[in-house]
C-alpha cells in the first residue's frame, strides 16, 4: 500500500531529507499507542541493528500512568528494568499528519531473549502461532465508531468534560447533509491512514449526536490490529489539529455507544475458503464448530472483550449492543453475526466497544474458535429474531463479574497462560478499585443538597 516503507526505502528518504525522525511504538495493556521518537541517525545506527528500550512499568500502569503494586512483571522491588523494542521493519511507513516522520511497530522482549508473554502483540502471535500449526491464517476487520466535539482537547479537559458541543445536532445516521460539514476533518483523517499504508473504505455517519464510523479494509489479524492501534491515536492527534476532540469511549451518554464490531475469518495458509462448505447455511465442520467455540467462551472472554468500568453501560436492550449469548443470519440483535459468502464468510463480534484493545479481543476470538474446533463442538441453533428477548445467556453486566469469569476460565489459562490471564486480571481489579472510591457527579446531583 502507499505509505509502506521497507528498510532500503527509510533509507532513501532520511537520505534525501524527507524523514528526520522515527516513531518506535507498541500497543500498552490498555491498546494504547505509547513509545519514543528517535532521530533517524538515531534509528540507523543503533535502533534498526538493535532495537531500543522502554520502561517495563507501561505494561503495569493504569489509564493516568501511575505505578501500580501486584504485578508480577515489574514493581519497585524489581528496579523497574528495560524491555528490548524489536521493530518489526513490515510495519514501516510514514505518517503524514506529522511532518518528516515515519513509524515502526515493535515486539517486546527481555534482555534474555524472551518474549514478554503480556504485550498484546504478543498474545496475539501466540494465537496466531496456534492457527498456524492447523494451516490457518485469521484475517479481521474493526469498525470503530466515535464521537466528534467541537471543543478542542485541552478545552474538554478544562471543562471536566461536561458541557461539550457535539459536531452535529442530531441523529446523522447515513446522512450525508449535516456530515458534511465535519468532511475537512474526516477527509484529512481518511487520507492521512491511506497514506499511512492503510485502505480506507469509506466514512457514515451513526446514530448519536456527532458520531461517525470509517471503516477499513480487512487484512491479517495482527496488521489489522496495528492499524486500528494507530488509525485510533493518528484520528485524535488529526481532530487536535483541528482544534476539535474526538472519543472512543464505549459509553459516552446515555444515548448510543461507540461500538467496535470485529469481523474475523479463518482461511487456510494458501488462501482457502475453509469456512464455507455443504453443510447448513453454507458452512463447513470447521465454520460450525468455530462459531460454537466462540460463543461457548464468550462469558468467559468478555473481559477481553470490554475492558473498563464503561464498557458494560453499552450493553442494553434495543440499542444495537448485545446482551444475550446468541448468534444468528445476519441478524444485528445477536451477539455474533454472520455474514458473507465463500471467502468472504465471516463472524461479526458485536461484543466489543470502542475502548476494546483489539489485540486481546481478536486473540479471545481466536482461542474461542480453537476451543471449538479442538472439542468438536456442535452449533447451537441461531437466533432468527429479536435476540433480546429470545431468553438467551446475558453476558456479564459489571467489569467485576467479568473479571470472575475470566479468572475461574480453565479455557482462558489453557489458552494464554496464567502469567497473562493473572496479569489482566489484576488490571480490572485496579480499574474496579479505582471506580469504587471515585466520587461522581451523578452522586453530586442526588446528594448534594437534596439527601
Amino acid at each position: 500500500m502507499p505509505g509502506n516503507l521497507t528498510a532500503a526505502e527509510l533509507d532513501e528518504a532520511i537520505g534525501a531529507g524527507e524523514i528526520d525522525t522515527v516513531i518506535v511504538a507498541f500497543p500498552d495493556a490498555q491498546g494504547r499507542l505509547v513509545g519514543k521518537r528517535v532521530s533517524a541517525r538515531f534509528w540507523q545506527d543503533v535502533v534498526l541493528p538493535h532495537g531500543a528500550e522502554a520502561c517495563n512499568y507501561l505494561l503495569s500502569v493504569d489509564v493516568d500512568l501511575n505505578t501500580v503494586d501486584g504485578y508480577a512483571m515489574s514493581s519497585w522491588e524489581q528496579g523497574y528494568g528495560d524491555m528490548v523494542l524489536s521493530p518489526d521493519i513490515e510495519t514501516l511507513r510514514r505518517l503524514p499528519w506529522i511532518p518528516g516522520t515515519a513509524l515502526v511497530m515493535a515486539d517486546l522482549g527481555w534482555e534474555n531473549g524472551d518474549r514478554v508473554v503480556q504485550s498484546p502483540r504478543s498474545i496475539l502471535n501466540a494465537q496466531r502461532e496456534r492457527l498456524a500449526a492447523r494451516d490457518l491464517v485469521a484475517y479481521a476487520g474493526t469498525e470503530l465508531e466515535f464521537i466528534v466535539f467541537d471543543d478542542s482537547y485541552r478545552d474538554a479537559w478544562g471543562k471536566g468534560y461536561r458541557g461539550l458541543t457535539p459536531s452535529t445536532d442530531y441523529n446523522v445516521d447515513y446522512n450525508l447533509l449535516a456530515t458534511t460539514r465535519l468532511e475537512p476533518l474526516l477527509r484529512d483523517i481518511r487520507v492521512g491512514m491511506d497514506g499511512a499504508g492503510m485502505y480506507c473504505e469509506g466514512v457514515k455517519g451513526e446514530c448519536n449526536d456527532g458520531q461517525q464510523e470509517i471503516a477499513f479494509r480487512y487484512a491479517e489479524a495482527l496488521e489489522t490490529c496495528d492499524n486500528h492501534t494507530l488509525y485510533k491515536n493518528g484520528a485524535k492527534e488529526i481532530a487536535d489539529a483541528h482544534g476539535k476532540s474526538l472519543t472512543f469511549m464505549a459509553k459516552y451518554n446515555e444515548r448510543e455507544g461507540n461500538s467496535c464490531h470485529i469481523h474475523l475469518s479463518v482461511r487456510s495458509a494458501s488462501g482457502d475458503a475453509v469456512m464455507a462448505g455443504d453443510q447448513a447455511h453454507g458452512f463447513s465442520p470447521l465454520m460450525e464448530h468455530w462459531i460454537a467455540g466462540v460463543l461457548a467462551t464468550l462469558r468467559e472472554f468478555t473481559l477481553l472483550y470490554a475492558p473498563t468500568i464503561n464498557s458494560y453501560k453499552r450493553y442494553a436492550k434495543g440499542s444495537f449492543a448485545p446482551t444475550g449469548v446468541a448468534w444468528g443470519l445476519d441478524n444485528r440483535t445477536c451477539a455474533l453475526r454472520v455474514v458473507g459468502h465463500g471467502k468472504g464468510l465471516r463472524v461479526e463480534n458485536r461484543v466489543p466497544g470502542g475502548d476494546v484493545n483489539p489485540y486481546l479481543a481478536v486473540s479471545a476470538i481466536i482461542a474461542g474458535g480453537l476451543w471449538g474446533i479442538e472439542n468438536e463442538l456442535p452449533l447451537p441453533d441461531p437466533v432468527g429474531g429479536n435476540a433480546y428477548a429470545a431468553g438467551a445467556d446475558t453476558l456479564p453486566t459489571t467489569l467485576r463479574d467479568a473479571a470472575a469469569l475470566f479468572e475461574q476460565s480453565a479455557i482462558a489459562r489453557a489458552a494464554f497462560g496464567d502469567d497473562v490471564v493473572e496479569h489482566y486480571l489484576h488490571q480490572a481489579r485496579i480499574e474496579v478499585e479505582a471506580y469504587d472510591a471515585a466520587v461522581t457527579d451523578w452522586e453530586r446531583v442526588r446528594g448534594f443538597e437534596r439527601l
